[in-house]
C-alpha cells in the first residue's frame, strides 16, 4: 500500500466539553494515534506522510488538536481538555491504542500515558524539556509567556504571536522567523496562533515532569535526531531514564524536522515488538 493509494475522509468526535475534534483514520491493525506539536495540524505538518507509511501495519489516527484546522475550541483552556480529546479518540478505535507524539505533542502524549487511559505503548520524538548543560537560561516564565501571547492574540496580532513563540519560546533566530513571513507557510502558521498558549501551558516551566514520567508503566521509546539542538538530545535521554520502562534511540542524520521515512521503520519495529 503506497501513500498515493491511501485516502481518508474527515470525521468528527465530540470531546467531553462538547468540542468537535476533526480526525481521519487510515490503515488496518492496532490503533495508533499521532499527536502533533506546536503549529502543526493535518493540513500542515509531518503526520499525514508518516501515517501513510505506518498504515501498512496500523490503523492510524491523525487529528487536528483543538483550535487548529477543522477542530473546534471551547474556552477556558486546560490541559485536561486535550487529554479528554485523546480519550474521545480512544473511544472511536475500540478503547485502547498506541500513542506517538512529537515536540510539545510528545509532552502531551506523556501526560496522556500517565493517566488511566488504556495506552499500549508510547513513542516520543524530542520532547523539548529544558534539562542538562545545554538548557536555555533566558526562557520567559510561564506567566510571562501567557501574558504576552494573550495580549497579542487579543489585539489580533497573530503574526507577532507566531514570531514571539518561534523566537522567544522555541529559540529560533529572529532572521529565520522574519524570512518565514514571506513564505506560503506563513498563512498557515498564523491560522493556528490561538493554539500557541495551549502548547505553552502544556510545557509549563519546560522542566522534565519526573513524577508524571514515573507513573507510566507501559514501554516507552524516546528519540532524538543526531543533528538536532543538543538540549533536545539531553531531554530525550533524561526522559527515557525517568520512565520505568523507557528506552532511548538516536536517529542518525535527523533534526527536529524528522523525516517520515527515517522515523516510520523505527516506530513499526517498536510498536510491533
Amino acid at each position: 500500500m503506497s501513500a498515493t493509494q491511501l485516502e481518508a475522509t474527515t470525521e468528527y468526535v465530540i470531546s467531553r466539553d462538547g468540542t468537535r475534534i476533526a480526525y481521519e483514520a487510515i490503515g488496518r491493525g492496532p490503533a495508533l494515534i499521532l499527536v502533533d506539536g506546536a503549529f502543526c495540524y493535518r493540513e500542515f505538518g509531518p503526520m499525514r506522510k508518516l501515517a501513510a507509511l505506518l498504515a501498512r501495519d496500523f490503523r492510524v489516527i491523525c487529528y487536528d488538536r483543538r483550535a487548529r484546522g477543522e477542530s473546534g475550541d471551547t474556552p477556558p483552556y486546560h490541559i485536561e481538555r486535550e487529554l479528554e480529546d485523546i480519550d474521545a479518540l480512544l473511544g472511536i478505535v475500540g478503547g485502547h491504542a498506541h500513542l506517538y507524539g512529537i515536540s510539545s505533542g510528545a509532552a502531551l502524549a506523556l501526560a496522556a500515558a500517565a493517566t488511566r487511559f488504556p495506552i499500549d505503548r508510547v513513542a516520543l520524538y524530542e520532547p523539548p524539556f529544558m534539562v542538562g548543560p545545554h538548557a536555555r537560561q533566558n526562557l520567559p516564565s510561564e506567566n510571562d509567556r501567557h501574558t504576552m501571547l494573550t495580549r497579542l492574540l487579543e489585539e489580533d496580532r497573530r503574526g507577532d504571536a507566531v514570531k514571539y513563540y518561534m523566537c522567544d519560546v522555541i529559540g529560533m533566530p529572529r532572521l529565520m522567523a522574519s524570512i518565514f513571513q514571506f513564505l506560503p507557510m506563513w498563512k498557515k502558521l498564523k491560522s493556528v496562533a490561538r493554539s500557541l498558549p495551549y502548547d505553552s501551558t502544556i510545557m509549563g516551566d519546560f522542566a522534565l515532569p519526573q513524577q508524571r514520567a514515573a507513573q507510566i508503566k507501559v514501554p516507552t521509546l524516546v528519540m532524538h535526531g543526531s543533528k538536532s539542538w543538543p538540549v533536545l538530545g539531553d531531554a530525550a535521554r533524561a526522559t527515557a531514564t525517568a520512565l520505568p520502562v523507557g528506552q532511548h534511540r538516536t536517529l542518525a542524520g535527523q533534526t527536529h524536522n524528522v523525516s517520515a521515512t527515517a522515523l516510520a521503520p523505527v516506530l513499526q519495529e517498536f510498536f510491533r515488538s
